[in-house]
Formats: C-alpha cells, sequence, structure tokens
C-alpha cells in the first residue's frame, strides 16, 4: 500500500475540525453501547454471572464482545479525552493566555464533569465514566505543562499500580461472588437510586487505569498525529498493526475463561484477567489509529455515514447519556422489563441502541443543534473564567 500524501495544515488555529477524533468517538460509542447492554442486563435481572451462555451463539458473541470490545473502549475514550484536553491547553496559550488561567479553565471543566456524571449516576446507570475522566482532569490539569518524559512516567506508573488493584477488585470480587444466589434488583426507582448514588464511589477504581491513556493522548496531541496523520503514516500504521491484534490475542485466555471454555485455578484467572486490562489499552491505541488513517484516506469525501458518525462524535457526551437512558427504559422492571434476553439478543440490542444515537445525532446536525451536554459544559466551563481573559 502506497504511503498516502500528508495533509497541509499550518498553526494551531485550524480551518476546519479534525475528522479523526470525532470519527473515533462516533464509532467507538458502538464498543461503548454493546458492553454497556449486557452489563445493564445483569444489572436489571440483578444476576451474578454477567453471561447467560444458552447457546453456540451466545458464546460466540460473548467471546468476540470480550476479546474486540470490553475494556478496549475506555482507553480510546481517555486517549481522546487527554488528546481534546491537550488541544485546549495549545490553543489557549497560543491566544496568549497565561498557564495558570489554562489550568483553572480546564479544572473547572472537570469539576463540571464530576458533577455530570454523578447526576448520570444517580438517575441512569453506576457504570458512569464522565465523572472519572473529569476527576483526571481536576487532579491532573498540571501534566498538560510537563515534559513528555515525566508525562509517560507519570501515566506508566499508574498503570504499573492501577491495572493490578482494579484486576484484584473486580475480577476477584466477581470471583468470589460466582456461587452466591442472584440478589433481586429494588424493582423500584427511588430505591435503585439511592444504591446507585451510593456505590457512585467505586467507580473511582477506573481513574487509575485510565491515566496512563490521557498521558498517550497529551503526548499523541502535541505531535498532531489525529490532525496530521500523512505525517505520521508509518507511526500510525504499526500501532494499529500490531495493538488492535494484541488486544485480541491478549483477551482471549480470559474470554475463554468467561465463555466457561476453560476454567483454570484463581491465580491464573487473574492473570488472564490482567493481560485482558493491560492488552486493551493497545487494543484502544490501535482501534484510535486505524481510525486516523481512515480519516486520512476519506480525506473530504464524506458520505452520508461518515458524516452521521462524526456528528455522533461531536456529541459523544450527549449520545453516551442516551445510550444509559435506554437502558433503563429498555431492561428495568419498572419499565419494560426486556432485561430476561440472551448474549446475543443483548449484543444486538447495544447495536441497535447506538444506530439510534447516531440517527439522532444526525438529526441534531441538520437542525444545526449542538448536544445539550456539550453545550452545557461548554458554557459553565468558560463561564467561570471570562473575568480572567486577558485585556
Amino acid at each position: 500500500m502506497s504511503r498516502p500524501e500528508p495533509q497541509r495544515v499550518s498553526g494551531l488555529a485550524l480551518s476546519e475540525r479534525s475528522l479523526a477524533p470525532d470519527l473515533a468517538r462516533g464509532f467507538m460509542l458502538l464498543v461503548i453501547s454493546v458492553v454497556h447492554a449486557v452489563l445493564f442486563r445483569t444489572m436489571a435481572t440483578g444476576e451474578q454471572l454477567p453471561y447467560t451462555l444458552e447457546s453456540t451463539a451466545d458464546t460466540f458473541s460473548v467471546f468476540v464482545v470480550t476479546v474486540l470490545a470490553e475494556a478496549r473502549g475506555y482507553p480510546m475514550f481517555a486517549l481522546l479525552f487527554g488528546y481534546g484536553l491537550a488541544w485546549v491547553h495549545l490553543r489557549r496559550t497560543e491566544e496568549g493566555h497565561p498557564w495558570p488561567w489554562v489550568r483553572s479553565l480546564v479544572r473547572r471543566r472537570g469539576r463540571w464533569m464530576i458533577l455530570i456524571g454523578f447526576l448520570h449516576t444517580l438517575l441512569l446507570f453506576s457504570g458512569d465514566i464522565i465523572a472519572v475522566y473529569g476527576l483526571i482532569a481536576v487532579a491532573s490539569a498540571g501534566l498538560l505543562h510537563v515534559s513528555d518524559r515525566r508525562l509517560l512516567a507519570h501515566g506508566f506508573g499508574w498503570l504499573a499500580v492501577g491495572s493490578l488493584v482494579y484486576t484484584v477488585i473486580t475480577t476477584g470480587s466477581a470471583m468470589a461472588v460466582e456461587t452466591e444466589e442472584a440478589m433481586p434488583v429494588a424493582g423500584d426507582p427511588l430505591t435503585d437510586m439511592a444504591v446507585r448514588g451510593a456505590g457512585w464511589p467505586v467507580m473511582l477504581v477506573m481513574v487509575p487505569v485510565s491515566v496512563l491513556p490521557f498521558t498517550v493522548g497529551i503526548w499523541a496531541a502535541r505531535r498532531r498525529l489525529l490532525e496530521e496523520p500523512g505525517r505520521h503514516w508509518h507511526l500510525l500504521t504499526r500501532v494499529a498493526g500490531y495493538g488492535v491484534p494484541t488486544a485480541v490475542l491478549g483477551g482471549a485466555p480470559y474470554a475463554l475463561y468467561v465463555t466457561e471454555l476453560w476454567q483454570p485455578a484463581a491465580p491464573v484467572v487473574l492473570g488472564a484477567a490482567w493481560l485482558h486490562l493491560v492488552t486493551g489499552y493497545l487494543g484502544g491505541f490501535g482501534y484510535a489509529a486505524l481510525i486516523a488513517l481512515v480519516a486520512l484516506r476519506i480525506g473530504q469525501r464524506r458520505g452520508p455515514v461518515v458524516t452521521a458518525l462524526v456528528a455522533t462524535g461531536q456529541r459523544s457526551m450527549t449520545c453516551y447519556v442516551l445510550q444509559s437512558l435506554a437502558w433503563l427504559v429498555l431492561f428495568m422492571p419498572y419499565t419494560l422489563d426486556l432485561a430476561r434476553m440472551s448474549d446475543t439478543a443483548a449484543v444486538l440490542a447495544g447495536a441497535g441502541v447506538w444506530l439510534a444515537t447516531v440517527a439522532l445525532a444526525d438529526l441534531m446536525r441538520r437542525a444545526g443543534m449542538r448536544g445539550p451536554l456539550e453545550s452545557l459544559l461548554r458554557d459553565r466551563t468558560y463561564a467561570g473564567v471570562r473575568r480572567a481573559e486577558p485585556v
């Protein structure tokens, strides 16, 4: 395959919003949707085990979702989040704003994300990630202003400790309850809300495993990997070519375990879960690189499908929360109560909900409407710092 011509982009103030980040967010919401459909179905039924495995089709579906989607979507979103914050830093600095002003802006954005994420948890879904990223923005805003070496050392340091802690907490807890009887759901909206609110701090375990992709996103933004994929074609090709297959191979042992095709001893299960998590980073990075290469090939020739996916990526927070609303309506016993479905049906439901959000995002685009949550976050972020803008 011949190397495409590099894109010619001068200066930080781009004349047109870059295609790759929005296209990546739009597509990866499919990964999140499929994983969350299965997770929310389990929460709605009160079952301890996440999969039913009622047929060969279920076994196949679960295996594919495990190696291609589970623990692969969040690393890429964390990377894109770091990438976006790095561009906020670069743009505002170029405009003449001092570093303390930019840091205050980033932290304010993070605090509003924490609030939005908490409300998302309280009202809809206990697996929220918005607040996790908001906390990272508040606690790690200073990383936007450090050297590459210190930046990546910080990220890999968190990986070394965080991945082990996360694996032990999540996989160890799941193994401990495998033999227990299922706990029925409350079946009451207010009680469920209270339970979600009380359990909200548990999601903080996602923070240490999200810092590495966050720092890699900052590193990538400094080199404009997604704005200028033509200049970085060889690097992106290697990341995509090695990252995605490594994630599949690294996730296979854990996928064999969750599909009950392999039943090793507990320490081996923990090792397989850790390998699944760590190679998931490479899968997320590989997906981002692959989509950047696709965006390079597409160029300005955007058809209706790409346009709709980009519109979804531009409204990713709104679409992410709409997915949670869909799960609550579809699965909870006090709504449609459709949770008693097979694994394959849950995966298809996830894909269907994603398609619905893509269609809705495209309708918003046609109407000239920004995502409500994106508008809220931007307005509240900048409302608190306008007085500090340089004259």
